[in-house]
């Protein structure tokens, strides 16, 4: 009989998260370390990358920090050449950091463009290229990217953000079909409305805030910790047989063509 326990149990691996200072980054850090990682958690941030590490020493696991900047090839090759010397291997890689310019596309200058593509495409691009040629020596990993609901259901404003991580999600499908036969799995969450730094501004608006939890099935925002468990999931044996896809957690946001109306009746 399968011990389908162990399948979601990570002790022993060696894990990188590349945004571990907050949000999304620093659940996943966290899921993976209470899942048995030793975790390297990476970020602009170095202060609140290493607080994450802190934190998960404190609670009994093993982490380290360092500083990268995402957007920047060469940090980012320091950053996987640092965590694998001092992990030893790296198991599992996970890439977070993503920003947007809410702006209609008539308004954006090219700087902005440039800044957003930088970091959310560019930056995830030399992620996952220098941890697959860690993977491909070591003949196995998990790499796990950002995209967002964003990469399939759009609004005003969110054009040129959501165009990035729409094509997070197809460079992720891509590197799979290149890393499988190296038994390398590749994989992207989408998230929805999740209670970060990013979209903090939302919270200050109540009639924004409350319409967005509405357009969910569940009727509410969702935590940074939601989406950390799934990472674990996807960092696991549990997920073995999963590969270039794009992982939505966004509580029905996409299920749906519009808010829920309250007119179904149930039984």
């Amino acid at each position: 009989m399968t011990d389908y326990r162990r399948l979601f149990d990570l002790t022993g691996r060696k894990a990188l998260v590349l945004g571990a200072a907050s949000g999304i980054g620093k659940a996943a850090a966290e899921a993976l370390a209470a899942q048995g990682a030793a975790v390297h958690c990476a970020d602009l941030d170095l202060a609140r990358a290493q607080a994450t590490a802190e934190a998960i020493r404190e609670g009994g696991g093993t982490a380290a920090a360092s500083r990268a900047d995402a957007a920047n090839g060469d940090d980012v090759a320091a950053l996987v050449a640092r965590a694998h010397a001092s992990l030893g291997r790296i198991d599992v890689a996970v890439t977070t950091p993503g920003i947007n310019i809410r702006k209609t596309v008539l308004n954006y200058s090219e700087d902005e463009f440039d800044r957003i593509v930088d970091l959310n495409l560019k930056g995830t691009f030399f992620f996952l290229r220098e941890v697959g040629r860690i993977m491909v020596a070591q003949h196995s990993g998990s790499i796990i990217a950002t995209s967002s609901m964003r990469a399939f259901t759009i609004e005003p404003g969110l054009a040129v953000y959501g165009a990035t991580k729409a094509a997070i999600s197809l460079l992720v499908k891509g590197f799979a079909a290149e890393m499988g036969s190296h038994g390398i799995r590749v994989n992207a969450i989408a998230p929805s409305i999740i209670e970060t730094a990013l979209s903090a501004p939302i919270k200050t608006r109540p009639d924004i805030y409350d319409t967005y939890a509405k357009h969910t099935v569940l009727g509410r925002w969702g935590q940074p910790s939601e989406v950390g468990s799934v990472i674990a999931f996807l960092a696991s044996d549990a997920a073995s047989y999963i590969s270039g896809s794009t992982l939505l957690i966004d509580a029905g946001w996409t299920a749906i063509d519009g808010p829920p109306t309250g007119l179904t009746q149930v039984g």
